[in-house]
């Protein structure tokens, strides 16, 4: 459906469009400015302008369709040379083709001479200089947005670390500082929090759940069943297979020690003894 294919066509992270919508122009009134010595205002120069200007929105959505593409099948993850790369050249070759396509067609159309070799000799060059600023725009948006999104989740975990972890006792809702946190662990279908005080509260999140809320350097998942905090731990045996039998402070419902997997063991040890 149309209007489907058009969100789907202007829905990114990079909120670009209008951006681009303005920059289109104004960069083929700066590639008019450096091609011509001097510029007739007429009708012929303002139908020139709006082709050319039509020609620029359709490399560039070429360009941003590429780059979307790439975000989902190639995202820069540790190899952001070889994504930039590959994005320059495919982008670069797809605009120009696009670029190529359409001048070509519309001289066919409306000229009775060929399109002039300076076109290829001198403004294709012109247009992959444009095309690399596009591609340094793109790339520049998203480190950017990657930036904002670090940032919220710093901020948000600085709000938690400082409220704590919110649990339920009754009908009140209560922070519970992180230090006054002994361990969370599986109790048939519930997912128990015990305090330092010993004091168990009932949780409604899954322990996959409260895993990913809990500050990593003071907290380990021993297993499935298991998250204890670092100041109950009094340290760990080696086990047969490489597992880890860990050592653990009297903690009501939980038995020490406390099995750890073999896939595990390198990062619990790394945990208790970082550096």
């Amino acid at each position: 459906m149309p209007g489907t294919m058009n969100t789907k066509i202007f829905r990114s992270r990079y909120n670009d469009v209008l951006l681009f919508i303005v920059l289109i122009p104004l960069i083929n009134a700066i590639n008019y400015y450096l091609t011509y010595p001097t510029i007739n205002l007429s009708s012929y120069t303002l139908i020139t302008l709006l082709i050319d200007t039509f020609t620029g929105y359709a490399s560039w959505l070429m360009v941003r369709m590429i780059i979307l593409y790439l975000d989902r099948k190639m995202p820069y993850g540790e190899k952001p040379l070889k994504r930039i790369a590959i994005q320059l050249a495919t982008t670069t070759i797809a605009a120009l083709l696009v670029i190529i396509i359409i001048t070509e067609t519309i001289n066919r159309l409306f000229a009775d001479h060929p399109v002039p070799i300076s076109f290829y000799t001198f403004d294709l060059f012109i247009f992959i200089i444009w095309i690399f600023v596009v591609n340094g725009i793109y790339i520049g948006l998203y480190f950017y947005s990657e930036w904002s999104r670090s940032e919220k989740e710093r901020k948000a975990e600085k709000t938690i670390r400082k409220t704590g972890f919110l649990v339920s006792q009754g009908k009140q809702n209560l922070s519970l500082p992180f230090e006054e946190i002994a361990c969370l662990y599986i109790e048939g279908e519930y997912v128990i929090m015990l305090s330092t005080a010993t004091k168990k509260y009932f949780l409604t999140q899954s322990l996959d759940t409260c895993e990913t809320t809990l500050p990593q350097e003071w907290f380990f998942r021993l297993n499935r069943q298991v998250i204890v905090h670092r100041q109950f731990v009094k340290g760990f045996n080696k086990s047969e297979n490489g597992k880890l039998e860990v050592l653990l402070q009297a903690i009501p419902g939980i038995e020490s020690p406390v099995i750890v997997s073999r896939t595990k063991a390198a990062a619990f040890k790394k945990w208790l003894q970082p550096g």
